[in-house]
Formats: structure tokens, sequence, C-alpha cells
């Protein structure tokens, strides 16, 4: 049975996943579906953390708009999330970010990694 599962998950495994680290900002392009059209929406924030492996590998995504927090978690081999882009790269030395959840203005920026 689990060989099954497993010939199932890896066809529906991404050929190019994107490459990008927890701290990083970045821009998803996620696919909305309004009615019997289809767009593509644009989020753009801090990446707070990556989980998972395989197909059901996940990463939450925090901005914020109007001085309101807004998160969204998007699963990395989903149909619906056409690209990921990389604006810049962060310095972090955590593998999850939740104390960016508390913080507001300055504090809540990520350094850039300079190489």
């Amino acid at each position: 049975m689990q060989e099954i599962i497993k010939k199932i998950e890896d066809a529906q495994l991404k050929a190019e996943v994107p490459q990008f680290q927890v701290g990083d900002t970045v821009r998803v392009y996620g696919k909305i579906k309004e009615g019997n059209r289809e767009r593509v929406q644009v989020f753009e924030g801090t990446v707070l953390k990556k989980q998972g492996g395989s197909v059901r590998a996940t990463f939450t995504v925090r901005k914020t708009s109007n001085g309101v927090g807004v998160e969204k978690t998007w699963p990395l081999h989903s149909p619906n999330v056409e690209k990921v882009e990389v604006i810049r790269r962060g310095k972090v030395r955590r593998a999850k970010l939740n104390y960016l959840r508390n913080r507001s203005g300055k504090s809540a920026k990520v350094k850039e990694l300079v190489r």
C-alpha cells in the first residue's frame, strides 16, 4: 500500500522547486479562481518557516498590510503556486521566525545577507 501512495506522490512533485530559505523576502505568484475566471495574485513577504517533506512541504509567508500582519501558508508543490521569486536573502539564525509576529516597525525587519 505504501508503494502505491509513494508513486502517486512522486508524480505530483514539481520538476523545479524554487530555492529559498527562512528569512528571505519572497514574492509568491498564486493562482486565484473567481467564478469561471482565473488570475494570478502576488503575495510578497518574509518567509517565517518551511516544514514537511516531499509533496506535503509547506512554507509560511508573512507581510504587513495596512498595519495588520497577514500570514499565508502555501504548499510548495501545489499547482496553485505558479512561481516563487526571491527578492532578497535574509540573515537569520533560526529555523522558524515566530518571534517576528510580536514585533512591528524596524524590529520586525530581517537583516540582508551580504555575500
